[in-house]
């Protein structure tokens, strides 16, 4: 898609997952403050102690109950946490289960190392997406090293309930394996401060392992920083492993997460009301278009449709970008089950947002 149509004039690109908000000034001023200071040499493996520290002190605040910096591993960015644990867990013939429609990476990331990449779907209806707990376990053999969830997901918007989360882990304890969760949209929710996470529940040693990241709640796509938490003795393994891959995250990079995660909240909240009233508008509107059907998101920015008549959505995304010059992402990149649908980034201006909206409805009415 990209391809096709990347800088165009005029073109309103709602394909890739992140806002059009340039980061916010207070963490640009610390990197470059960092810099000045002379942060600019190798770090340790598993991050700053000042960064680790803060994350540490952030998720305890946020779940409610201590996350030690023992567990606490920075990585640079949450796709790179994802490779660096998938190297970790899979060898050629495991699998891992995972819950799909999914972000392309996650699976990819299972099958570049010879694994399989085991897909149970998510069920729409007209309250929202939900899971088959049964369908999810039945899934899982002698050869699963882990499941696999992203919650807040991308590209539907579904969020596990802490009920859901629940079974999963006492599943993973019983099974000996993995729960691996994908929380970088833990705080784009609306109807609470956060998701329900794993680590709500999970104890220091569970079979645990969260992935997250500054790209979504502080607008900072561009700067690939992620963390990792995890029971205290796989940190050092995935510290050995980053050695062969980052050897550390951006020294001055690390830096500003310390500024965005201690003075970062207001930006948090005001982000998240700017997206809250751009996806009422969003479920409004393309509710409102005769040919969309649409489970409304409950969390992260993205409006996953399907439309009438649509059997190939690359295709389809390709005519909307040459007749609208508006970019949408097509269901197929999320795997077999996303087929039909199309995903829409509203994670924009409200004025950008609604012209794009004027611009798709011929379409789609």
């Amino acid at each position: 898609m990209t391809e096709a149509a990347f800088g165009r004039p005029g073109i309103i690109p709602l394909w890739f997952g992140e806002s059009d908000r340039v980061t916010p000034d207070f963490i640009r001023r610390a990197a470059a403050q960092a810099m000045q200071n002379g942060h600019t040499f190798y770090t340790p493996n598993r991050g700053i102690p000042e960064l680790r520290a803060a994350v540490s002190e952030y998720l305890g605040k946020l779940h409610g109950r201590p996350v030690d910096v023992a567990r606490v591993s920075i990585t640079a960015s949450g796709v790179s946490a994802i490779m660096l644990v998938m190297q970790s867990l899979v060898d050629a013939g495991d699998n891992v289960v995972i819950v799909t429609p999914l972000w392309p990476n996650c699976a990819d990331a299972i099958e570049i190392l010879g694994g399989e990449a085991r897909r149970v779907a998510l069920v729409p209806g007209p309250g929202g997406w939900s899971l088959d707990l049964d369908r999810l376990f039945a899934a899982c053999d002698d050869r699963t090293r882990a499941i696999f969830v992203n919650s807040p997901g991308n590209p539907t918007g579904w969020m596990a309930s802490s009920d859901d989360l629940a079974a999963i882990l006492a599943f993973c304890r019983r099974r000996g394996i993995w729960a691996i969760a994908d929380e970088v949209y833990q705080r784009i929710v609306y109807d609470r401060r956060a998701a329900p996470s794993l680590l709500d529940i999970a104890e220091p040693d569970d079979p645990v392992i969260s992935i997250n990241s500054f790209s979504k709640a502080w607008c900072m796509t561009g700067w690939r920083l992620g963390w990792v938490v995890a029971p205290p003795a796989y940190g050092d393994v995935l510290g050995k492993i980053n050695e062969f891959n980052m050897s550390g995250a951006t020294t001055f990079v690390q830096h500003a997460g310390v500024a965005a995660i201690r003075d970062g909240e207001p930006f948090v909240a005001e982000i998240v009301a700017q997206y809250r009233q751009a996806r009422d508008l969003v479920v409004q509107r393309l509710g409102a278009m005769r040919r969309v059907r649409l489970t409304p998101p409950a969390a992260a920015f993205y409006a996953f449709f399907r439309v009438d008549g649509v059997s190939d959505s690359l295709a389809f995304a390709k005519e909307i970008v040459a007749r609208t010059n508006v970019g949408l992402a097509p269901g197929i990149a999320f795997g077999p089950e996303g087929e039909g649908w199309l995903r829409l980034c509203f994670a924009t201006s409200p004025a950008r947002l609604s012209e794009a909206l004027d611009r798709l409805e011929p379409m789609l009415s």
